[in-house]
Formats: structure tokens, C-alpha cells, sequence
């Protein structure tokens, strides 16, 4: 069953580590996601593949950035009525801590949505929500626009 197919399906926990599964790289990052109500928890469990620099150790900016950036992808998908599969119109990305070798976590929200472009916000933390390693906007395209 294909990506596409899969994001028709209600999003629970089993469907949301099906849709982890069909994604190459959130494979590669080990993510997984948990429903907490009807919030969506987002992890990223600490390896040693993902370290950036060796010296701290503390994890690659672009696995934090990756991770956040397919997070919110994924919450969006599963809070649309009519799921389709969003493309990346610009991500930005503040980093506020080191994100060190350890369990990672993230929660986004969609601050708007509308017929074509979805804008979310994704908080990274660590040991404590309230201190976020980093924090992201990102606006994705969600409808393909009227060709006349």
C-alpha cells in the first residue's frame, strides 16, 4: 500500500507508524509517533549515526531540522479533512540549544490552513517542553493551484 493510500486511513498510532514506515528518511532517523488525545508526540530516539559534532556529542542541525520538518508534514496530514500529501514551500528554523544524544521530541500546530497553503509551527525539546532545543515555522503547499 502506497504512501497515498495509507494517509485516507484515520490517523491512530498504528497508521501513524505505518505513514513513518513509507517515508525513507524518517526510517533512516528511527522517528516514531505517539496520539495523546488528539495531539501527536513525535520522537526522535538518540544514535549515534545522527551525531554533528562528536565533541559534545550533540545531534546534526539537519537531523533536528529533518526531524521537525517531516514532523509537522505529518501532523498536517493528519488534521486535514481531505488528506493529500503536502510539499515544502519554506521552512524556518530557529536553533535556541544544542540538541544533545538523547531522546527528542517534537509537537506541532497548524496556525493556519487554508485552500491551498498551510502554515504550522513545530517546538523541539528535549528533557523539558517548557525549553525547547528549537522551534520552526513552515508553510506547505496542499493543493495544486488552478491552471486556467
Amino acid at each position: 500500500m502506497s504512501l497515498v493510500d495509507l494517509i485516507q486511513r484515520d490517523p491512530d498510532a498504528a497508521t501513524l507508524k505505518l505513514w513513518l514506515n513509507k517515508i525513507p528518511y524518517a526510517r533512516y532517523l528511527g522517528m516514531d509517533a505517539d496520539m495523546q488525545g488528539s495531539d501527536i508526540l513525535f520522537r526522535l530516539p538518540p544514535d549515534d549515526k545522527l551525531i554533528g559534532n562528536a565533541s559534545l556529542p550533540a545531534l546534526h542541525g539537519g537531523v533536528v531540522g529533518a526531524f521537525m520538518e517531516l514532523s509537522g508534514a505529518i501532523h498536517l496530514v493528519a488534521k486535514m479533512e481531505n488528506p493529500v500529501l503536502p510539499k515544502v514551500i519554506n521552512f524556518s528554523l530557529d536553533y535556541l540549544r544544542a540538541s544533545r544524544l538523547r531522546e527528542t521530541y517534537a509537537r506541532c500546530s497548524i496556525t493556519r490552513q487554508g485552500r491551498q497553503v498551510a502554515n504550522v509551527s513545530i517546538t523541539a525539546w528535549q528533557e523539558d517542553m517548557d525549553a525547547p532545543n528549537a522551534t520552526a515555522r513552515a508553510h506547505f503547499l496542499i493543493a495544486e493551484p488552478n491552471k486556467e
